[in-house]
């Protein structure tokens, strides 16, 4: 059996790491702290070609402007052991969500693996009226583009911390 769970634990995976989960991983960190709440929480890409980069510079200027500082954040690839490591991982759009179940660790006939394993689900899913849509990629867009990600990802973190709450 493995290690049990001991507080809720937040992974945000988006394709480089470097946009969305960074942007979602510091808006549940702000509404976890302002509720009092203990989760552990992180964010990787399905890709690893950014590996090691600080998020996109208007990443970091729209967290800066809600007076959070991601310039310390640094992309990584979701590994193996995230899914043993996280009770919950929130695919910001479909296509990630699909491959975090490809590449989810599978046991004998493709049945999930013994021991806790994080449950998979669509970020937006949480928000009512905005189940099965993804959260904007700003990556090719404007600063608003990236504000509106910040909207989005700041919606699904209030849920997270009230359901969390209950």
């Amino acid at each position: 059996m493995g290690p049990l769970v001991s507080q809720p634990s937040v992974l945000f995976v988006c394709l480089g790491n470097i946009c969305r989960s960074p942007l979602a991983e510091a808006a549940l960190r702000a509404e976890a702290v302002a509720a009092g709440l203990a989760v552990s929480i992180d964010s990787a890409g399905t890709g690893g070609w950014h590996a090691g980069d600080p998020p996109d510079p208007r990443a970091v200027a729209e967290a800066a402007r809600h007076g959070i500082d991601i310039s310390g954040y640094r992309a990584r690839q979701v590994r193996r052991e995230d899914f043993q490591r996280f009770s919950t991982i929130y695919a910001l759009d479909q296509q990630n969500l699909r491959d975090l179940r490809r590449i989810q660790p599978k046991g004998f006939m493709g049945r999930p693996i013994a021991g806790p394993s994080a449950r998979l689900s669509l970020l937006m899913d949480l928000v009512p009226g905005r189940e099965g849509t993804a959260v904007i990629d700003p990556y090719g867009g404007t600063a608003e583009d990236f504000a509106t990600t910040w909207e989005d990802v700041t919606l699904a973190a209030r849920e997270i911390v009230t359901r969390l709450r209950r």
